[in-house]
């Protein structure tokens, strides 16, 4: 099948951020309309510049699918009156499903018989459901902020100006909001022709291309990627990409040009962050180094070819020069005082209105963090811990981070170096912030991981004792990325720790607060455990795996995630359901049981005496491949007991009417139950 859609929407210059999201919705729009609208096609082709959003459906259908679907009403007893009439309810049903009396009939369902109509209808022509699904599709679009322009009753992030639509080389007509479809589009807004007229999907590439239109984003940013290669090359060094940057710049232009600007060597002695923020922070720049080093050089990217680069070229010298002239100065004025000097005005900087200064804050953090050192096993690094916990938010209050807030942490580090601070202290600061986002680097020594966590939990404890929580997409204070953070780190750095004690410690240091230390602890583990099945699913664990190795304490998230991991894999066995039918028995009579204890005396069946014989041989195995980590060898001993299970339960009567015959039976279902729940609880799994 040959037929194409084509469908641009033509834009006022796109926020960059907006691009790619607002492709994707559309995209998906366009999918869920098609699938409700019987449309069937082969696959939509998505291309975004800051002002064009381009689909090409191809493979679309010409007509809809034939509908014939079968729909259920009411019950025949109150379809009916005595008199055989229809009542109102049936005629209500038929009327909102457009069915007339022939087109009805009864049907058994159960016990009861039911009024069924057939909806029967022809498929219509693609071209006059487009001019329906086509607007809708891009009225649904939603955006963090969007506008209204000329009279329009319409949202979006910035006004559209016209629409392309071609099916099969045909312009399919249809009005958005007094915005009328055609087969005219525009040119690069300073190098192609304001209007050209395009009458297919072939000459619709080829004219954009002649009008300085690079369509493809994968194809500008690989342009644009190459282009700043040569350029660093013919400057003797190499270019630093950021993703992002190199994400955001793509969005940006049409058509690309890399150039390079110069900038004076004194501002590349600065510390690497002072220059390259505000290079790629505030100008879209990418910076140049040769061994590590910064040189004097920045790469640009402009929106359009090398007419006049140099003008284009003193131009950005001349912002960037006014930016690292500010940054020279705040770090000049900054270094005048020892960093330490400025923990006095943390007292005047307001953290929450109920959970005091930033000052108070370094003093809780300063205290948790010892006590994550004590937990650790780590007190000979107290000193240096407590020093930098000190420290850590002092650069909140100078000049440069003020001016430059991502630089929170980073001069931290280059302030403590220069007051003579040594690298333990100095390095724990700046990574006191990390993570600071998705994919971002940890903090390594042990010092900035003690006051990392203690800095965000800290947060979460303060939050949840005041009653801020996250609700919904809501998150002001992202306590769901510092909780991600540190389960982060708890994985990364393999380390075992109490997360209910540590909660309960930094709950201690909020006793201005009044609040139910139980009540809150229980919702911030809860609220744990929610990131941690999010985490654990992004990391392709299923969800029945995640609940069972939840069952256990939050103590050690890396040794969940192994677990987790092992079940997996071990669920893939021939007998699995038979395992679980088993294990799920003895979960759920388990529970009925007030004691674990279990009287020898009284095991009077030979079924159960087996089974208490070779579970207390199987305990023990499990206990020591649980000491060593061996999960699935732990599993593939406590599954041998299943025949032996199976046996019990075949055989005997475990609710004897003799009270304590049964209390015992029970009790020795609770050990067995009980061992499972060291591994995990595989009544939690899920089995067809």
């Amino acid at each position: 099948m040959n037929n194409y859609l084509l469908f641009e929407v033509g834009v006022e210059e796109l926020p960059s951020r907006f691009v790619s999201s607002t492709l994707d919705q559309v995209k998906n729009n366009l999918t869920k309309l098609f699938n409700e609208n019987r449309i069937s096609f082969d696959n939509i082709e998505t291309y975004g510049t800051p002002r064009r959003l381009t689909f090409i459906v191809k493979g679309i259908s010409e007509t809809q699918s034939n509908l014939e679907e079968e729909v259920k009403g009411p019950a025949k007893k109150i379809a009916v009156d005595e008199n055989g009439n229809f009542t109102k309810p049936v005629l209500g049903f038929m009327k909102s499903k457009n069915l007339k009396e022939s087109d009805v009939y009864f049907k058994q369902v159960g016990k009861d018989e039911y009024v069924f109509g057939t909806i029967r209808q022809e498929g219509k022509e693609t071209s006059e459901v487009l001019k329906v699904i086509l607007p809708e599709a891009v009225k649904s679009v939603t955006f963090p902020k969007a506008m209204r322009w000329g009279g329009k009753n319409m949202r979006f992030a910035r006004p559209i100006r016209w629409l392309v639509t071609l099916l099969n080389n045909q312009v399919l007509e249809f009005d958005l909001e007094g915005i009328k479809s055609s087969n005219v589009t525009k040119g690069h807004r300073f190098l192609g022709q304001s209007e050209f007229e395009v009458n297919s999907l072939e000459d619709y590439l080829n004219k954009l291309e002649e009008n300085f239109v690079i369509l493809d984003q994968d194809k500008r940013k690989a342009i644009i990627k190459k282009q700043c290669i040569e350029v660093a090359n013919s400057l003797g060094g190499e270019v630093e990409f950021d993703e992002d940057l190199l994400e955001e710049v793509t969005h940006l232009v049409e058509y690309p040009t890399a150039f390079y600007g110069e900038f004076d060597e004194n501002y590349a002695k600065l510390p690497k962050e002072v220059v390259t923020t505000p290079m790629q922070q505030h100008q879209r720049y990418f910076p140049v180094s040769k061994d590590g080093k910064l040189l004097p050089n920045f790469i640009a990217v402009r929106n359009g070819n090398d007419y006049r680069i140099d003008k284009v070229k003193a131009g950005n010298e001349k912002v960037l020069v006014a930016r690292l002239e500010d940054a020279l100065f705040f770090y000049k004025e900054d270094t005048k005082k020892s960093l330490e000097t400025y923990i006095e005005k943390l007292k005047t900087v307001v953290f929450q209105a109920k959970l005091g200064t930033v000052f108070d804050k370094t003093l809780r953090i300063e205290k948790l963090s010892e006590d994550i050192l004590n937990t650790l096993g780590l007190s000979n690094e107290k000193e240096d811990t407590k020093r930098a916990a000190k420290l850590a938010k002092a650069d909140l209050v100078t000049g440069m981070v003020f001016e430059f807030t991502e630089l929170q942490g980073i001069m931290g580090k280059e302030y403590a170096k220069v007051s003579g601070e040594n690298e333990a202290v100095s390095e724990a600061i700046f990574e006191h912030y990390l993570p600071r986002f998705a994919g971002d680097i940890l903090p390594q020594t042990n010092p900035g991981i003690a006051l990392s966590i203690s800095d965000k939990l800290d947060s979460i404890a303060g939050f949840f004792a005041i009653g801020i929580q996250p609700t919904g997409s809501q998150d002001p204070y992202a306590l769901r990325r510092q909780a991600l953070g540190i389960l982060s780190i708890l994985m990364d750095k393999k380390l075992e720790v109490n997360l209910q004690e540590l909660v309960g410690h930094a709950l201690d240091n909020y006793s201005n607060l009044e609040f139910n230390k139980e009540e809150v602890t229980s919702q911030i583990i809860e609220f744990f455990r929610e990131r941690i099945k999010n985490l654990f699913r992004e990391l392709g664990i299923r969800y029945d795996v995640i609940d069972a190795v939840l069952s256990s304490d939050i103590n050690d998230i890396s040794d969940m995630h192994l677990r987790a991991v092992e079940l997996n894999k071990w669920l893939q066995k021939d007998e699995l359901v038979e395992m679980l039918t088993a294990f799920n028995r003895v979960s759920t009579l388990a529970q009925k049981s007030n004691s674990i204890k279990v009287d020898e005396t009284l095991l009077k069946e030979k079924a159960e005496v087996d089974l208490y014989n070779e579970f207390k041989k199987i305990q023990s195995k499990v206990e020591l491949l649980l000491k060593d980590k061996m999960y699935s060898d732990a599993l593939d001993a406590f599954a041998s007991l299943r025949p032996l299970v199976d046996n019990m339960f075949d055989t005997v009567m475990v609710m004897d009417k003799d009270e304590s015959i049964k209390n015992n039976r029970l009790g020795l279902l609770r050990q067995i139950y009980d061992t499972m729940l060291k591994i995990c609880d595989l009544s939690k799994i899920v089995y067809k």
